[in-house]
This record gives structure tokens, sequence and C-alpha cells, in this order.
């Protein structure tokens, strides 16, 4: 059997190779799909496991389940001990369904640095008539990018895309996959410290709480494009992950045996 050793080596490598290509730039992803002891898994791999805090349940999703959260109930990241090499500072995008339940400032995803300075604001404003996406940089620099625009419209599913690209400054907003607004400056890196904390569903002082349910929140280091978000939308991060990875492995398989 020693003759099979290699080319079966063969395939294992190529079966991480594939699978690490097909996550690359993903640093964190919540399905919401389970929760164990108190923890909504990073389907990501990087680990980035959400803490739960408060009143945070499963219900119905847009994509199977969703995380409901009620009563300032949200996802503790455990900021200070992310790894550096998992924030995003050079592209950042932040995806995720929602269907908001209430009037006011409600945060999907709020990060404050080290310096103090916050990093990003993906917000959904009923009461306000529109969406925000804002990113900052590393003080006194302060804000890089901000676009408030789209109209949300409580009790249903939408989705949220923000982007940002610090190598032409901008940053674009898209809602349920068509962009609603960008904003261009001089460029800048987003702070690469989430020293001060990382949450989803509330700000690190405890405000604009998320009410209703959240389902496919991910967090990339890069600034996706407008087919990527649709795609993920659609079939959601891990099936659409997945798909590409088997098609690279089958292509590589199939290569192989035709040597």
């Amino acid at each position: 059997m020693s003759h099979f050793k290699k080319p079966i080596l063969t395939v294992l490598a190529l079966v991480v190779i594939v699978v690490s290509q097909s996550w690359a730039g993903l640093s964190v992803y919540y399905d919401f799909e389970g929760i164990d002891n108190g923890y909504i898994l990073d389907k990501s791999g990087n680990g980035i496991d959400g803490e739960i805090v408060g009143d945070v349940t499963l219900d119905d999703g847009q994509l199977g389940k969703a995380g409901r959260f009620a009563n300032g109930g949200y996802l503790d990241l455990d900021g200070a001990n992310v790894p550096p090499a998992l924030i995003p500072t050079q592209g950042f995008s932040v995806l995720a369904w929602v269907n908001v339940e209430v009037d006011g400032d409600q945060a999907i995803f709020c990060a404050r640095s080290a310096d103090t300075q916050w990093l990003v604001h993906p917000e959904v404003r009923p009461g306000g008539g529109y969406y925000r996406w804002t990113v900052r940089t590393d003080k006194p620099g302060g804000t890089i990018g901000e676009v408030k625009k789209g109209v949300p419209v409580k009790n249903e599913w939408h989705h949220f895309a923000g982007t940002y690209n610090a190598g032409d400054g901008v940053a674009v907003l898209y809602v349920d996959g068509e962009e609603v607004g960008r904003d261009q400056r001089d460029g800048g890196t987003v702070n690469k410290s989430w020293g001060l904390g990382a949450r989803v569903g509330l700000n690190i002082d405890d405000a604009r709480p998320f009410n209703g349910r959240m389902d496919e929140v991910a967090i990339w280091s890069e600034a996706l494009t407008q087919a990527k978000i649709k795609e993920y939308m659609a079939d959601g991060v891990l099936a659409k992950t997945a798909v590409e990875a088997q098609h690279k492995l089958a292509t590589t398989w199939a290569n192989i045996k035709n040597r």
C-alpha cells in the first residue's frame, strides 16, 4: 500500500490549501445556527466566538436561524485579545441581514481602540430614516469614510453591507446588494486596535442597542466587490465558500488524475 502514500498526502495538502484560500480575508462569521455554552461560535475558523451577554436568543432567520437581540443583549468578541492580524485595517467589510423592530439608533457591530477612538459604526437608524456606515483611523485622524443613506423598514429583512478600501479611500454602503451611497476621501488605514472592546448588537458605551433579529454577520479584512456581496447575500457565507472549495478541489483532483 506504500505506493498510495504520496497521492494521499498530496490530496490532503490540497484540501488544506483549498479551505485556506476559500476563507482568505474573513475575520469573523456568525451564522447563528446554534448556541454553545453561552457562545455564538465563529464559523470563520479564527476562534473569535461571541459570548452572549444578556438577552440574545435564537429565532427564525433569513437563512436558517438568526440571533434575536432584545433588552440590551449583545455578543462580546473580547476585542482586546483578538489577534492584530485579524483586525481589518487596509480593507474592511461588514455584512449582515437585519430585521429591526423599533425606532432608534441600532448598532450591528462596534469596536473601540486602545487610544479610545471609535473604529466603525455599521448601524440601522429607522427613526432617522437611514443606514449608517462609518470608519475611522488612529487618533487624531478621525473619520476617513462615512455614508448615511437608504431607508430602513421595520419588521422586514434587509441586507446591510459596508465596505472600505484604504488604497483609494472609498467607503461604500450597500442595502439589499445595491449601492446606496459612497464617500471618497484622502484614504488611510482603519485603526488597528480593538483594545477597548468589540461587540455585536450594542456599542462599547452600552448605547444604541439592536432590537430585532440579525443573521449572517460577517467581518472581512478587505473591501468586497458588489458581486461578492450579492453572492453571500443570496447563499450565505458558509454555503458559498464551501461550494467554492469543493469546486477548486474537484478541479485540482481531476488535473491530478489526468497526469
